[in-house]
């Protein structure tokens, strides 16, 4: 049977027809006036729709509507938040306006993650990297960032958790009603819904392109749920990391190559590209292909402008945790690829692998390998990343590895209480004006002047607020499971706003450590107890559907919820997600993370607890590492290697039952005229440093200056088709001439002693075949031998080009002998051309002979 379909849109009378927009552009997730006034129009209907006002428009009876557009209350305040909205879309001087070059204007960068955190109203996310994703595009609407996002567009929602009576967790994913969701299709000039064809192993594959305002941002959602497409390929975006490997090269693809025709088929046309994870990695390759059809390239030439003006963000600590493909899945799909390409497979098969007897083609090698600026998300994961990652640069010093960080940050005002909000709006912003917490518009040392008790009693509001959603939470699981009223009593007095909280809620990865507060159920029972200085805690989360291991976890915690040996003082709340999210890091005391350390790339979550009071009681990972000092929370253990992990979970349970019973505990319970003052002078010392410092904006303004910038430069640079031509001579020569080049130091004979404050001189012949000097750089490298060649740490020193000696060429340089010890030396010669953002990829160097 054929059926039809057609699409209702609300009938909304005429003074309420700029509702429309403010529905649609997701600005208003993170403007409190605008969520109030959707609450204000029907509450329930709010909550049921998961905060997606578009879809309460579509719910409400015209009668309603007919109200509202004669409601002069309701359209005064709507008319004040359509003039605010009207004025941040056309503010002109936001901080890219005031702060980028004349050659910056036409700046345009595209952002490709796998999914995004923008709001509950638009489940296309599943964990930190959409949580991330969404406050990037946010503070690039904020601050005027040239940035647009790209993903897919995900016919089954983010995945609800539901515990059986065993306390195991089970998944439904509810389908997605996209014309009820902030989303819009593009179409082309004609009016039509806009597509791009891919070739997916021989089958053609139609891709529809969808729009989500952000601000004064876009994010376009690719959507293979076509009626035109066969059932396999509609199957393509049913959901988020979903069906088999297949499934999952066939996704990547179309966020990659799809995302990138998508663009052009829209005629956006960004310089830099910026890779969030290896899942969209495939652009690359489609760009090298368009630049070479364009502009009669070949596929060396091409890839130089795209190394050049690409951006790769890595998020992962673990190997396993990085995307590999069966090589022979690779040939199902790009072996056709690589005619239109220029290059023979096994070419192609060579950016995927980290060495020669690689098992299998890696997304982030091909990103490390075709990205000039790779960032890790945090100082402790960019050491970490380099450590992983050295077999790509074998013959250089770990330090040098051209690795960078950008500590991740959350978007503040997505993130923060509406109390919190207006206390702050009262104290801390620099101008009478105050529309929100943006980049150097607070200033955050102003938080000490606010008056204790107003600050503790907002904090009380917020905690309220987290126990009574809690409390309807677990009554809606425990009437499910089918247990009777008697209980559901019960859970209505639970949870006690006075008791010391402490919140813990992330993906339930075994590695994050969910149960490392139960080692010592003895210990644990003893805090929980304590009649004169109780604890309680709150612990939300989900594990993968397929991660078994993690799903016990989950299970050994929520054993213990409602536990009449803990007093009913620890809760495992169903079906963790955004929502519930905002309101523990709003409510809790404590914000606990615990993971294995070093694996925590960054963390997210104890950022957003800390905007609004709450301290953080952590492993030293991920960001922490940066964050913490003793005024602003607490480090569980330390930096120390264990000799197994038996060892470390015991050392640092211990740590965290130590600094709970005899620092927290009672600091938390410690008051002056009734208020914990200490604590409160602790909670606003964590504001003023840490939010200032973790938050969105000032990460996009380190991406702006670190990679955005550069890489929109060298774009135009290579542009250039004599700049190109020239580039391109250059790479083959020294591709020729590499095993010419050769080192020797020169009659190196030191005194036995030389004193600190002395100057060794050296003197170095090198042999470049047919290079000339001006194509490479002579360098001495100074520092510790970690091993028997490669420096952990060091510093490189340009030697003098002396002249020639022969058929070789005399270099000079000086040692200068500022500390005392062992000096460990050697020297090298690497490539060296202005055109190019670094000379470690491809890499090339030459260490002395002798």
């Amino acid at each position: 049977m054929k059926t039809y379909s057609f699409n209702v849109i609300p009938n909304l009378p005429e003074k309420l027809k700029s509702l429309q927009e403010l529905s649609t552009n997701m600005w208003f997730t993170w403007n409190w006036e605008a969520i109030m006034m959707f609450v204000g129009i029907d509450e329930e209907l709010w909550h049921r729709s998961h905060r997606n006002p578009k879809w309460i428009l579509g719910a409400l009876p015209y009668n309603k509507l007919e109200a509202m557009g004669n409601d002069e209350n309701f359209l005064r305040k709507l008319a004040d938040i359509k003039a605010k909205f009207d004025h941040y879309m056309s503010y002109q001087d936001t901080w890219f306006n005031k702060n980028r070059q004349e050659d910056e204007k036409d700046l345009l960068v595209a952002y490709f993650s796998m999914e995004y955190g923008i709001g509950e109203g638009l489940p296309i996310y599943s964990g930190g990297l959409g949580m991330l994703s969404g406050d990037h595009l946010k503070s690039a609407s904020d601050m005027g960032m040239p940035v647009i996002g790209v993903g897919l567009l995900y016919r089954k929602g983010y995945v609800q958790q539901v515990l059986n009576r065993e306390n195991w967790q089970t998944e439904k994913y509810p389908e997605n009603d996209w014309y009820n969701m902030p989303v819009e299709i593009v179409k082309d000039a004609q009016g039509h819904p806009l597509k791009v064809n891919l070739d997916l192993a021989g089958e053609n594959v139609s891709v529809g392109v969808w729009r989500v305002p952000v601000g004064r941002t876009s994010l376009y959602l690719l959507d293979t749920n076509l009626p035109e497409n066969s059932p396999s390929a509609r199957m393509i975006t049913e959901q988020l990391y979903g069906g088999d490997r297949d499934n999952r090269i066939r996704q990547e693809i179309v966020l990659g190559i799809g995302g990138y025709r998508a663009l052009k088929a829209m005629g956006i046309n960004p310089q830099v590209f910026h890779i969030n994870e290896g899942h969209s990695a495939f652009l690359l390759l489609e760009r090298i292909k368009d630049h070479m059809q364009e502009r009669h390239l070949n596929f060396d030439q091409a890839r130089e402008i795209v190394w050049a003006s690409s951006v790769f963000t890595t998020h992962t600590p673990v190997m396993a945790g990085n995307e590999y493909f069966d090589f022979e899945l690779i040939k199902k799909y790009f072996e056709k690829y690589c005619v239109q390409l220029g290059i023979p497979f096994p070419e192609l098969l060579e950016l995927g692998k980290e060495e020669k007897n690689s098992l299998g083609f890696c997304m982030t090698v091909m990103a490390m390998k075709l990205c000039a600026y790779i960032n890790a998300v945090s100082w402790l994961h960019m050491e970490t990343t380099k450590n992983m990652w050295h077999k790509l640069w074998h013959q250089l010093p770990k330090y040098e590895i051209p690795i960078d960080y950008v500590t991740n940050g959350v978007h503040t005002n997505s993130w923060i209480s509406h109390e919190h909000y207006e206390l702050y709006k009262k104290n801390i912003h620099n101008n009478g004006s105050f529309d929100s917490l943006s980049y150097g518009c607070c200033d955050w040392s102003k938080i000490h002047n606010i008056d204790d008790k107003q600050w503790w009693d907002n904090h009380l509001v917020r905690k309220n607020k987290l126990i009574k959603l809690v409390r309807e939470r677990l009554a809606r699981q425990y009437q499910r499971l089918g247990y009777d009223h008697t209980i559901i009593d019960e859970i209505n007095t639970i949870l006690d706003p006075n008791y010391l909280t402490i919140g813990f809620a992330r993906r339930f990865a075994t590695y994050k450590r969910a149960t490392l507060f139960m080692k010592n159920l003895e210990r644990l029972m003893r805090l929980t107890n304590n009649e004169n200085m109780p604890v309680q805690f709150i612990i939300a989360g989900k594990a993968h559907q397929a991660d078994s291991s993690g799903k016990e976890f989950i299970k050994a915690v929520a054993a213990l919820s409602l536990d009449k040996k803990f007093k009913s003082r620890i809760v495992f709340v169903e079906d963790y997600n955004m929502n519930v999210a905002r309101y523990m890091v709003q409510g809790v005391d404590i914000w606990l993370n615990n993971p294995i350390r070093p694996l925590e790339a960054s963390g997210t979550s104890g950022m957003k607890a800390a905007i609004n009071g709450a301290l953080n009681l952590s492993i030293l990972d991920g960001w922490w590492v940066e964050g913490y000092d003793k005024e602003v929370g607490w480090a569980i253990g330390g930096s120390e290697n264990y000799r197994n992990d038996e060892e470390r979970d015991y050392v640092e349970a211990e740590s965290l039952y130590n600094l709970l019973e005899k620092v927290i505990v009672p600091l938390y319970y410690k008051k002056e005229d009734g208020l914990p003052r200490e604590w409160i002078k602790m909670m606003k010392r964590s504001v003023s440093k840490l939010v200032a410092q973790f938050n969105t904006d000032r990460m996009l303004k380190e991406y702006y200056e670190k990679f955005y910038i550069k890489g929109n430069r060298f774009y135009k640079k290579l542009s250039n088709p004599e700049k190109l031509a020239e580039l391109y001579r250059w790479r083959n020569e020294i591709k020729k001439s590499w095993n010419d080049v050769r080192i020797i130091i020169d009659n190196f004979k030191p005194d036995m002693e030389i004193r600190s404050g002395a100057v060794v001189p050296l003197r170095a012949i090198v042999w470049l075949g047919k290079l000339n000097p001006q194509d490479v750089k002579v360098q001495t490298v100074v520092g510790n031998i970690d091993g028997d060649s490669i420096f952990k740490k060091g510093m490189a020193f340009d030697m003098k080009y002396e002249g020639r000696l022969g058929d070789a060429h005399i270099y000079v340089g000086e040692i200068k002998c500022h500390e005392s010890g062992r000096h460990d030396f050697a020297v090298r010669v690497i490539p060296n051309n202005e055109n190019i953002p670094h000379q470690f990829m491809p890499f090339f160097v030459k260490w002395n002979d002798n």
